[in-house]
């Protein structure tokens, strides 16, 4: 726009001065010479003018394009059913129609779903607009199903006044059913229940849903469940580490996708305090060891006795030799068995201490679940054995009578290379292992459980092996104590026994039958833990349902491994024979595809503030239509029934600016000579005539 600029000749003050002066002189004379004095009030203004140097300024312009921002949602919903085909058509027929228009500039912008945070195609469009001015800003048009998380409350928050069009693929009639968990506990206590809330809804008006709920790959329960009712699950957590629950609801033919009908609650289950009974047949070296190892866990609540005398046994022997109370036999192993994790037997003989009874309590609660650990000393050899009471039917070997008493290198068998128990224990992967010797080890004869370690003449010295639900594992030397005292440099005597009573009370990263699935870095890694010599390949179910297979190597004895890069976010199966395992590439449970119906409601409100609209593309699948797009330079609204429109900015940018002095120069002088000339002539010549008879 052209316009008159002034740039005075004089400095501001001298200036004003000048002016005043005029001014004052101009009404002198008119209150002097009234009409008279019109003619010098005139050339007074004119010369004010001049000072002020009044300057035309010319402006070159080049017209601008308005910018529009043409915004494209490929976030997950945006694959299901012909969406993606839609958002094509779509997106190539909008392109076409905005280049037709030779005042837009288009700026296009692809948004995909990231970390959960749902669809966000308003903090794109914030983006792609930033570096212009919201002057030159004609709107924004966004091809999505409508499934967008960060809409605005309020038109200001997008920054401009402009439409904002938004074109909705999928079509009305769309049909879903999907699973809501509603809570999910983080962790809970290894032996209590959890409660989880979950929620079927469908689309379309239905009858009870059946859902199966699984906790670790087994079936646990089945139910029927009305779509937007609310049912509660108590969950047993049954071990420590992860619990994995899945609830599945019944797929339905024609609906968008059927991994929403699917939840998975991860529990990490805690275990609360670990309860260990010791009972020590007798005082010995080891005796320090066992109870030093076990009192320096934190979760460990130990009950440690050593048996000096039977209860009954009343004499007169000194009160230093004898143990301060009776052995509680009837509170330990009838009353309160049930509540102990594990049970410690070290150098544990049977002095007529437990009635038969007792020890088929004891087989009894190993068998349905509990744990047993056997430290075998000379008593294990002798007439007194544990051997010939009723844990006999626990024991994995039995005793030959021999007791070998000669330095040994203890070593790992083949079986225990595999074994997560002692496969990494350090300095035992070399020949001969990098530990000190033991000096005594009890013979046995068949084992029938695993042999993880081999003792002098190549003989068992640590066994272990499952009965019924529980374990049992049996140390044939009472000198694992030497490691602790750095006998021969010692040895990893914490790691061994603190391992091996984990492997007994279950704990899941000492399993020897074991798959996992971790998702770090991008990267999906699988890894089975076995003691067979091979694996078969692994089944692996991507979050969209696809399956694939996938071969593993073998890392470590024992050990095979596979890592692949995952091209979908979500929650993968993994499945090998009985086992499965979960890995959650981002979200277990998408937020992108819990509630994947298009909607034109989200988007409704701010268009209209915005003076724009919101509108489908289809009624059917397979439809596609994009209306007439137009330019207005303004309007109340840039929508009709077949048409949207968007803001024609009529921005300019200068290219140069032309000055042109009005009263500088030839053309100035002349106007203020001849405007002081008329002045004297006019006044001379009417004086003149006064004067005349």
């Amino acid at each position: 726009m052209d316009r008159l600029v002034f740039s005075p000749f004089l400095s501001s003050p001298l200036l004003e001065i000048s002016i005043t002066l005029l001014i004052g002189l101009s009404a002198f004379t008119l209150y002097r010479l009234r009409r008279a004095g019109l003619g010098r009030v005139a050339v007074a203004g004119l010369i004010i003018l001049a000072l002020l140097n009044p300057t035309l300024a010319l402006r070159d312009t080049a017209p601008l394009k308005s910018i529009v921002a043409l915004i494209v949602d490929r976030s997950g919903s945006q694959t299901l059913s012909t969406r993606t085909a839609q958002t094509d058509a779509v997106l190539d027929e909008v392109q076409k129609k905005l280049s037709a228009l030779p005042s837009i500039d288009l700026r296009r912008i692809e948004v995909r779903d990231y970390n959960d945070e749902g669809t966000r195609l308003f903090d794109s469009l914030h983006d792609a607009l930033a570096d212009v001015p919201t002057e030159r800003i004609g709107g924004a048009i966004l091809i999505t199903d409508g499934l967008v998380d960060d809409v605005p409350n309020k038109v200001a928050a997008l920054g401009f006044q402009a439409p904002v069009h938004a074109l909705i693929t999928g079509y009305p009639k769309e049909r879903d059913r999907r699973v809501e968990l509603l809570n999910t506990p983080p962790f809970g206590l290894v032996g209590r229940e959890q409660n989880l809330n979950i929620k079927v809804t469908d689309s379309v008006d239905t009858g009870p849903v059946p859902i199966t709920i699984r906790h670790d790959g087994k079936v646990m329960a089945t139910a029927r469940v009305k779509p937007g009712d609310t049912l509660t699950l108590p969950l047993r957590i049954d071990h420590a580490g992860q619990n994995i629950v899945e609830i599945d609801a019944e797929d339905v033919a024609d609906e968008l996708t059927r991994s929403n009908n699917r939840v998975v609650a991860i529990i990490e289950g805690v275990r609360d305090r670990l309860n260990v009974l010791l009972v020590s047949g007798a005082p010995h070296q080891g005796e320090r060891t066992w109870r030093n190892m076990l009192k320096s866990d934190s979760n460990v609540d130990l009950i440690h006795f050593t048996i000096l005398r039977p209860p009954e046994k009343q004499d007169g022997t000194p009160v230093n030799e004898l143990a301060l109370i009776p052995f509680p036999t009837k509170e330990l192993f009838e009353t309160k068995i049930k509540d102990f994790d594990l049970i410690i037997l070290d150098r544990f003989a049977d002095i007529a201490l437990l009635p038969p009874v007792y020890f088929a309590n004891i087989v009894r609660y190993v068998r349905k679940g509990g744990a047993i650990l056997i430290a075998a000393g000379p008593e294990f050899a002798g007439p007194e054995s544990p051997a010939e009471t009723p844990l006999r039917d626990l024991l994995p070997a039995f005793p030959t009578g021999d007791i070998i008493e000669t330095p040994f290198l203890p070593r790992l068998t083949q079986e225990g290379q595999k074994h997560p128990v002692t496969r990494d224990l350090a300095g035992g992967a070399s020949e001969p292992p990098q530990w000190g010797e033991w000096i005594r080890q009890i013979a046995t004869g068949t084992v029938s459980g695993t042999s993880v370690m081999r003792g002098a003449n190549d003989l068992p010295l640590l066994i272990l092996r499952r009965d019924g639900e529980g374990r049992v594992a049996l140390l044939l030397s009472d000198h694992a104590w030497l490691w602790a005292r750095q006998f021969r440099d010692g040895g990893p005597h914490l790691d061994l026994l603190r391992r091996t009573g984990h492997w007994l009370m279950k704990e899941p990263a000492l399993e020897e039958e074991a798959l996992r699935a971790k998702a770090e870095r991008g990267m999906l890694t699988i890894e089975r833990q076995t003691m067979a010599d091979r694996v078969d390949a692994v089944t692996l179910i991507a979050p969209s349902g696809t399956e694939s297979r996938i071969t593993l190597d073998a890392s470590r004895p024992g050990l095979w491994r596979a890592t692949i890069k995952p091209e979908e976010l979500g929650l993968y199966k993994a499945s090998n024979g009985a086992l499965t395992a979960f890995a959650s590439v981002g979200p277990a449970n998408p937020r992108e595809f819990q509630d994947v119906l298009s909607t034109t409601d989200r988007l409704a409100a701010l268009a209209e503030m915005s003076r724009g609209s919101v509108r489908r593309v289809a009624d059917q699948p397979k439809d596609a239509h994009v209306p007439t797009i137009l330019t207005l330079s303004d309007a109340t609204r840039y929508a009709g029934a077949d048409f949207i429109a968007l803001r024609d900015t009529k921005s300019e940018t200068v290219l140069g600016i032309k000055l042109w002095p009005l009263l500088q120069g030839v053309w100035g002088v002349l106007l203020l000579v001849g405007a002081l000339v008329a002045l004297w002539v006019g006044e001379f010549g009417g004086f003149q005539k006064l004067r005349r008879p």
